[in-house]
């Protein structure tokens, strides 16, 4: 592929870098941008357990364009490999990859570290070959992003070796967003070496700086909890299998097979058109709104500059948009007080028109109107459905089951709509909308409480800097219709939206070492205190248990609700109780606790909390 056409912009030489003397240090800082020099000199201090092979580093002058530098391993015979065990099934999180990518962190061992992300590499192109059918005829190529962690360089190298050893094509996109990623197995463009056949996101969301992982992508979507789960399981045999040779041969491999694009372009160029298209083909339907961006230091940066700017939109005051692993300023997450209010002030101090802020891999978002009202959780799934359902009247909005009875109230009594609450997790509630039109119930939105939202039109993926797309839309329309300025239109929507007066989450964690488990499991536990509790309830003549639920047990009464469940991967029971007052949501605290009482390896001590300070 030739470099005069400005997409490609080199080849990669992968290496692995235990001790980086200056000479290296200097190759680092002139291949790479600047912050992902940063954090792969950053990521030398932090111990990270690399394979103990001495490696001499080469400012490559004999691959034509290809700039950068790689390394030479010395010969096998002169290196032990020495691996630590490692479980793969701990790695998994759902249909996500997690796991502690920083040493340093006490309590919290290294369990994802170069070997475990070439093995997954390695297990995800098997995965890949079996699903695609792959026949030799034709490689097979992925691609790979990441988001602003301190870890993430390094492990983009090891992913691309476990891959190229596989025997597949590697495209490294650097800093992305998660959407980018699945977007690129859609789009059609050899210039950008696309589409994939698949693709990797190195990600952990808003978890700390220590954490990382994977999310793994097809044309079809998102990879499943069962896809995790096999993939891990040949990940672990490729581990157990690993040779000194066979890992050369991976690093060989990936220096001629790793190309590297700027396809955050190709991402950001899509979501202008979108806004271009909707609001009748004006180059800047923006111009004159002023929107400040939030990224959190994380991936979210490039919406200010290479989104709202091309539309027209003044950005200045947008905040914490360079990448920082570290993420100094706040948590990269919308659903977090302090996130929140960063961007709140941001819009205030700046006499703002909108705020928008994303998580650190812009799958999830919020937003803030001129006046600081917040835009998250209910009330984006509000104003989301408002917007969905005056393109689709009608259809059905598919939520998680922690969504409030105000909600279900606004969707269907004053947008027409149909509300339809299930499990918590994103790939559950996107999952159950595809399954809702499998069988020809008409579903446009589905869409989460921490802000994950995907949306029909846009293949289903859970993408934030869409849905402020969409957001952006009825901004864009409503000034080229003249009908109101600001973010009037944005706040109109959502009138009407009854809210608690009191909204509180709390956890009960169950003690796994307790003599009431006598051996048994957390979830076998949990499941017998919400056997208990439903059992309770139905003896309760104040309380009505919610006659269709999905997740744990769900009742109303005292004005307001109730809803404990089982965590999807830890020994804990969330409760969510929103009431119009404090009193009333005491009340409901109450009879969950006479219920719960007897069951001694829970933990109900923010509960009693709770009761006791009223």
């Amino acid at each position: 592929m030739a470099v005069s056409s400005g997409k490609i912009i080199q080849n990669v030489f992968v290496c692995r870098n235990r001790q980086l003397d200056s000479t290296t240090q200097f190759a680092v800082r002139n291949s790479l941008p600047y912050y992902q020099a940063r954090k792969l000199l950053a990521w030398r201090r932090t111990g990270f357990s690399a394979m103990q092979l001495r490696t001499l580093t080469t400012t490559n002058t004999d691959h034509g364009n290809r700039g950068g530098f790689y390394c030479n391993a010395v010969s096998a015979s002169s290196a032990a490999l020495s691996l630590e065990k490692v479980d793969f099934s701990k790695l998994q999180n759902g249909s996500d990859i997690r796991g502690v990518a920083v040493a340093g962190v006490e309590g919290e061992p290294l369990n994802l570290n170069e070997h475990v992300a070439v093995a997954i590499a390695a297990g995800f192109a098997a995965w890949l070959m079996d699903k695609k059918k792959a026949d030799g005829t034709k490689r097979l190529r992925v691609s790979i992003g990441h988001d602003s962690r301190i870890s993430a360089q390094i492990l983009q190298d090891a992913v691309s070796r476990g891959l190229a050893g596989a025997g597949l094509d590697v495209i490294q996109y650097g800093l992305a967003s998660t959407p980018a990623m699945f977007n690129s197995t859609l789009s059609e463009d050899e210039e950008f070496i696309c589409p994939v056949d698949g693709s990797i996101m190195i990600t952990a969301s808003h978890l700390p700086y220590n954490r990382n992982g994977f999310k793994f992508f097809t044309n079809a979507g998102g990879l499943g909890k069962a896809d995790i789960k096999d993939i891990l399981e040949r990940a672990a045999s490729i581990y157990a299998n690993f040779s000194v040779a066979g890992l050369k041969n991976s690093e060989r491999a990936a220096s001629t097979s790793v190309k590297r694009v700027d396809y955050m372009s190709v991402y950001s160029s899509n979501l202008v058109k979108a806004v271009r298209k909707a609001a009748g083909n004006i180059e800047k339907p923006l111009e004159g709104f002023h929107i400040v961006v939030d990224a959190g230091n994380g991936a979210g940066g490039f919406f200010a500059a290479k989104v709202l700017e091309p539309l027209g939109a003044l950005t200045s005051g947008s905040q914490f948009l360079e990448p920082d692993g570290m993420f100094p300023n706040h948590i990269p997450n919308p659903e977090d007080k302090a996130a929140m209010k960063a961007i709140t002030q941001a819009v205030l101090d700046n006499k703002a028109d909108l705020g928008i802020i994303f998580d650190t891999d812009v799958d999830r978002s919020a937003a803030v109107d001129s006046t600081g009202r917040e835009f998250n959780r209910n009330r984006l799934i509000a104003l989301m459905a408002a917007i969905v359902l005056e393109e689709h009247p009608g259809t059905t909005i598919v939520t998680d089951s922690v969504t409030s009875d105000g909600l279900t109230t606004f969707i269907e009594k004053k947008l027409g709509g149909k509300h339809h609450r299930f499990k918590r997790g994103y790939k559950n509630v996107i999952d159950e909308g595809i399954r809702l039109n499998s069988v020809g119930e008409e579903s446009h939105l589905a869409i989460e409480t921490s802000g994950h939202g995907a949306l029909k039109e846009n293949h289903w993926l859970d993408d934030g800097a869409y849905l402020m797309v969409k957001v952006l839309n009825k901004l864009a329309s409503a000034r080229a219709s003249g009908s109101v300025g600001g973010s009037k239109v944005i706040t109109d929507l959502v009138e009407g939206l009854e809210e608690p007066g009191i909204s509180i989450e709390l956890r009960f964690k169950i003690d796994q070492s307790h003599a009431d488990l006598k051996g048994g499991s957390f979830r076998d536990y949990g499941e017998a205190v919400l056997k208990h509790l439903e059992n309770t309830v139905d003896s309760e003549t104040k309380l009505q248990k919610a006659p269709v639920n999905y997740e744990g047990v769900r009742v109303s009464g005292y004005g307001g609700w109730f809803l404990l469940r089982l965590s999807l991967h830890d020994p804990v029971l969330p409760l969510n109780i929103e009431a119009p007052s404090k009193e009333d949501a005491v009340k409901l605290g109450l009879a969950v606790l006479g219920a719960v009482k007897n069951f001694s390896a829970l933990d109900t001590s923010a509960l009693d909390k709770f009761v006791q300070a009223s």
